[in-house]
């Protein structure tokens, strides 16, 4: 039973939406539009500020879909209505980022620099502080296509365990393992 496809997707009055033929659901907000196709079972019920997901019956398959399809439903009205804004740190002695427009320029310690180009639904700012590390902030509508993004950028240089060297989100906690010497 899924308990978070009953859950209803609550929304503000500046949140629009449209259901086409073939269950493709257009949510417009503040921050933009975004579409998302939604399974032909699944039927949606919008009234008095509250969107509800209803499956047609208790089959393993409508219930697996059921709460994805809430969920991806619910990302959309939140990107639409709050944005999504991801913050990488390029912990390391000499790494740095810059941008110019789209194009991200990382300079990791390999012997050149790498140059990844940011789609276009992206916002892309890099950030250097002295005595902080190189931030690159990430702001989007879309939380698929930034967290794809974030997860790309991580994969240039990901985080050892040894010195905590690498590309890492803000905040995050990263389990240190003991050198060679603490073997003795």
């Amino acid at each position: 039973m899924s308990r978070i496809g009953k859950s209803p997707i609550e929304f503000d009055s500046k949140v629009t939406w449209d259901v086409s033929k073939g269950n493709l659901i257009t949510i417009k907000g503040p921050k933009g539009e975004l579409k998302q196709q939604i399974d032909p079972d699944l039927k949606l019920e919008i009234k008095d500020g509250v969107a509800e997901l209803v499956r047609p019956t208790d089959q393993k398959r409508h219930r697996s879909i059921h709460g994805l399809y809430r969920t991806l439903l619910a990302n959309c009205v939140e990107g639409v209505t709050n944005g999504y804004k991801i913050e990488l740190e390029l912990v390391g002695v000499g790494y740095r980022c810059t941008n110019s427009g789209q194009v991200l320029e990382l300079i990791l310690g390999y012997s050149h620099p790498i140059y990844f180009v940011v789609p276009a639904e992206v916002k892309l700012t890099t950030v250097s502080e002295k005595g902080k590390p190189p931030t690159v902030v990430l702001e989007s509508i879309d939380k698929q296509l930034i967290g794809q993004v974030a997860a790309k950028i991580r994969e240039f240089r990901k985080v050892e365990p040894y010195k905590g060297k690498g590309i890492r989100f803000k905040g995050e906690e990263i389990r240190r393992k003991a050198g060679k010497t603490a073997a003795k």
